[in-house]
């Protein structure tokens, strides 16, 4: 038979016993909430709005910190280089993971350095257009793009952002030659539509909703497999000439690698809290960003999966960091 050490059990004992005051003690302090995009963006209004009700119900301010650029990369960079403690968190979108593709060499490893907490929201995206663009329709859109290659301009939050990957598959699954013009998150690159400094994006619904009721934009279709509740009368874009098309990017939350497994799960549990509350629900579902609570488990399999499949997206396109 084999023999159990009794040093070894009272080893993992403390640990376990440790572990458990950890996350009952946290937060002790203010928690810093990265979010590696500027403020009025799907990813600034989920963080802001879930990690108040997190901060609320735990007694402590969670403190957003907005770090825009490249992206996401350069504020994920000191999320990973943070002491994983639990008093730095991210909030960050599925473009972290197409970065991971995109860069020659990021100051971080995008799977090794971050640990997977939960997943906040889906942002599905409409193909908008500017009301100068002669087109109503999708397939209108793409007829005009291929009579006009290489003259019609579409805006993205950024190179390798959900935005820009989404219009990269429309391109690559129909052929249309666009111009690429990429700003530095969500609100910048509506602002440039509805200023006709681009035709055309592949924006999140919640950003452009407004601008579509006001009719300053027009909403041609959605990239998401089933038609928006917010926008029933827009078609899917696989509904409108390019079947298989779809995009369904999200939001969720990120901490450095090793923090402790308690304090992962109380901030997991506590989002989901926060996403059930009926004010961040029904907020959320008012801008189109479906709640998706998770846990940290089904979070980082769904980060695996989507991994693999903005890598063969990105490659199948040909996109690259200029």
């Amino acid at each position: 038979m084999k023999r159990i050490s009794f040093a070894a059990i009272s080893f993992c004992v403390p640990l376990t016993v440790a572990g458990l005051a950890v996350a009952q003690t946290w937060p002790a302090k203010p928690v810093r909430v990265v979010i590696p995009w500027p403020p009025g963006g799907s990813n600034d209004v989920v963080g802001r709005m879930v990690m108040q009700k997190v901060g609320e119900s735990l007694g402590q301010q969670f403190v957003v910190d907005n770090r825009p650029g490249a992206s996401g990369a350069i504020g994920s960079e000191p999320v990973a280089k943070a002491p994983p403690d639990g008093y730095t968190i991210m909030v960050h979108s599925t473009t972290h993971l197409g970065n991971a593709h995109l860069y020659k060499k990021l100051p971080y490893d995008t799977l090794k350095d971050f640990a997977p907490v939960g997943m906040l929201a889906a942002q599905p995206g409409a193909l908008a257009t500017h009301p100068s663009l002669p087109v109503k329709t999708v397939k209108e859109f793409l007829a005009l793009a291929k009579a006009r290659p290489g003259q019609i301009n579409y805006s993205s939050s950024g190179n390798g952002s959900a935005p820009h990957l989404s219009m990269a598959l429309l391109t690559s699954m129909t052929g249309i030659d666009l111009v690429h013009v990429p700003y530095k998150g969500g609100a910048p690159q509506v602002t440039a539509l509805v200023g006709g400094e681009s035709q055309a994006s592949l924006a999140t619904i919640s950003t452009v909703i407004a601008h579509v009721k006001s009719g300053r934009l027009r909403a041609l279709g959605v990239s998401s497999a089933k038609r928006s509740n917010i926008l029933p009368d827009v078609p899917t874009i696989a509904e409108s000439g390019v079947p298989g098309y779809e995009m369904s990017p999200w939001i969720g939350v990120y901490a450095p690698a090793n923090t402790p497994k308690a304090i992962i799960d109380r901030l997991n549990a506590e989002s989901n809290k926060a996403l059930k509350h009926p004010d961040v629900a029904n907020s959320l579902t008012n801008q189109v960003l479906d709640p998706q609570p998770s846990t940290p488990e089904e979070f980082a399999q769904r980060i695996r999966i989507d991994y693999e499949k903005y890598g063969k997206l990105i490659r199948m396109a040909g996109v690259k960091i200029d």
